[in-house]
Order: C-alpha cells, then sequence, then structure tokens
C-alpha cells in the first residue's frame, strides 16, 4: 500500500510537476517538457559476484558524458532492470545523476506490474534525481492489457508522478504493443510527454506522430537501426543501444537529419545498420557474430567497462538463483 508519506510526497511533487525546471529545460505554459535528442540506454555492469559494480557504472558515465548526448537513459531493457532489486534500481539511478553531466536530461525506467508499484518507483526515483520516467508496458498479464486497462494505468502513474512520463513499448521482450488508440488518448494528458516506440514498425510510427501532432507529443525511435526513418516521420530522437558504441557517429546522424541533410544521411544510416545488428544480437545474448570488424570499422570507442555479465542478459538471474540455492 501507498504510506500516507509516500501520498504526501506524490501530492507535493504532482503540484510542481508541470512548473519545475526538467533537467535544465523548463517547460512552458501550454508546452510539455522538451525530449528531443539521442540517449544512449545505459548498461548496468555486474561484478564477479553478480552484484552491482557502481565504479564501473560511473567510470562508463564520464566516458558516455564526453558525447553531445542530449541525456541518459537507465533502467530500460539495456539496463536489465527486472534482475535488479527495488534498492539497487534506485541506487542506480542515484549514482547515474550524481556522475552524468549536470545539464544532461535524465531518464529512469520505472515501470512495474502494478499500477501501485509503478507509482511508488516513480515518486522513489523522482526523489534521486529523475528528470522523467520512462514507464514500460505491464506485461505479465498481457491478455488483459486492452486499451482501456492500458489508458487506466498510465492515466493513474501519470496523474500521480511528480515528474513528466515517457510511454515505452517494446513488444520483443514484453509480448505487447501499446496500442495507437491508447496512446492517441494518453497524448493528451499534461504529464505525458512523449514515448520511446522499440518496435521498429515505423508506418506504426508515423501514425503516431500524425495523429498525436495536435497535443506536442514526443515519439522517441528505440534503435539506432531505423533512427533516419523515424526522423523523417516526425520522430524527435531516439533512445539508441548503438550510442553506447558509436555515440559519434549516431549524434552526426541526429544532426544530419535535423539539418535536413538527407543524402548524408542516407549513407550514414545504411553504415551504421550492421553494427546495430550486431548490438541487437548482443543485447539478445546471442554474441556479435562477426560484427566486431563492422563496429570496428567506424571507429567506436572501446572503453566502456561492461562486467563479466554482460553476455547473456538472463545470467545474472542465473547467478543469483544458483547463489541462493547454494545457500539453502
Amino acid at each position: 500500500m501507498l504510506g500516507p508519506q509516500v501520498w504526501s510526497s506524490v501530492r507535493q511533487g504532482l503540484s510542481r510537476s508541470l512548473s519545475r525546471n526538467v533537467g535544465g529545460w523548463a517547460s512552458r505554459e501550454g508546452k510539455k517538457v522538451d525530449i528531443a535528442g539521442i540517449y544512449p540506454p545505459v548498461t548496468t555492469p555486474f561484478t564477479a559476484t553478480a552484484e552491482v559494480d557502481y565504479g564501473k557504472l560511473e567510470e562508463n558515465l564520464h566516458k558516455l558524458g564526453t558525447f553531445p548526448f542530449r541525456g541518459f537513459v537507465v533502467q530500460g531493457s539495456n539496463g536489465e532492470f527486472p534482475f535488479l532489486t527495488s534498492s539497487e534500481r534506485l541506487e542506480v539511478v542515484s549514482r547515474v545523476r550524481q556522475a552524468m553531466p549536470k545539464n544532461r536530461l535524465l531518464l529512469a525506467g520505472s515501470g512495474c506490474e502494478s499500477t501501485q508499484a509503478t507509482v511508488e518507483m516513480t515518486v522513489s526515483m523522482a526523489q534521486v534525481g529523475a528528470d522523467a520516467a520512462m514507464v514500460v508496458t505491464p506485461c505479465y498479464y498481457r491478455g488483459r492489457m486492452s486499451s482501456a486497462a492500458l489508458i487506466h494505468h498510465y492515466t493513474k502513474v501519470a496523474d500521480l508522478s511528480p515528474i513528466p512520463v515517457v510511454l515505452y513499448s517494446v513488444p520483443a521482450n514484453t509480448g505487447l504493443d501499446l496500442p495507437v488508440d491508447a496512446v492517441v488518448t494518453l497524448s493528451q494528458h499534461p504529464n505525458i510527454v512523449g514515448m520511446k516506440d522499440s518496435g521498429g514498425d515505423v508506418t506504426r510510427i508515423g501514425l503516431i506522430v500524425h495523429k498525436t501532432r495536435k497535443q506536442d507529443f514526443q515519439v522517441l525511435a528505440g534503435s539506432a537501426g531505423f533512427l533516419m526513418a523515424s526522423y523523417a516521420l516526425g520522430a524527435v530522437g531516439g533512445v539508441c543501444a548503438l550510442a553506447n558504441v558509436l555515440g559519434a557517429q549516431v549524434c552526426q546522424l541526429e544532426r544530419l537529419c535535423c539539418t535536413g541533410q538527407w543524402e548524408d544521411a542516407q549513407k550514414l544510416q545504411h553504415r551504421l545498420i550492421e553494427p546495430n545488428a550486431a548490438v541487437s544480437q548482443w543485447q539478445r545474448g546471442r554474441g556479435v557474430a562477426g560484427g566486431g570488424q563492422t563496429v570496428s570499422s567506424l571507429e567506436q570507442d572501446p572503453g566502456l567497462a561492461p562486467g563479466p555479465t554482460q553476455s547473456p542478459p538472463f545470467r545474472k538471474s542465473f547467478e543469483r538463483t544458483s547463489q541462493c540455492g547454494n545457500s539453502l
């Protein structure tokens, strides 16, 4: 249950949510907070004993901070949030906030399976430094996740969130696409500022942009693989795993699209397709399958420290299960 102190914090935060300066960008009256730009989804490094390696996390943030990103996303799929405890999730957000440049925006994944848990996590993440909450679709009971159910869930979260909310649809992991009609309805909420769509369907992205064009609703592409196409259809940026490896090139693609240099953008997008596929394979735990040479040919910075559990995304969960079994 939400205790009295949490409810008090929610109410106080909500009264400030639309007037506060978020990450240095104040929302003007009638305008939602601007989230346009490129965000790397920050990975969560682990130690050999399956604990979060906060030292490597901070080291990675300092390196990523040298690129002209708009901000950072933490506790998304790339951050393996399902394998972290609630306290670890909050500690990661706090450490990232402390380590990242002060003029960058911090989007924190606060989604949980229940509305109440999501509200509590969102409030807590706001308290430790998140500028906006990225809320993934609840999916365990996906068969019951109708448009009406999802609208109710996100509306309640947005009503009680002290920070702006970004919808997050990642059907490859949840088995659930946030329906377009639900997105259109939710785009009218004053505290829902946009959406990260990782489905890869650019027709859907274009339709969402078109149907929400009067609501100041901002769409972020969920991959560098369809970043240019998304920009061409009206998206305002991207949360791109490839930016962790090829930050300069992904930011260059953003600049080319935003300045209308479409021919050069197309050439660069073509060059990024194979490295992006390699990163996507690595995310799914299948290895890069020869993608290393493709990435190297684009002169990436190899200096990020992933930690020993960066390979199969289920490895940390497996190790913790083994540790618990050994302790019985």
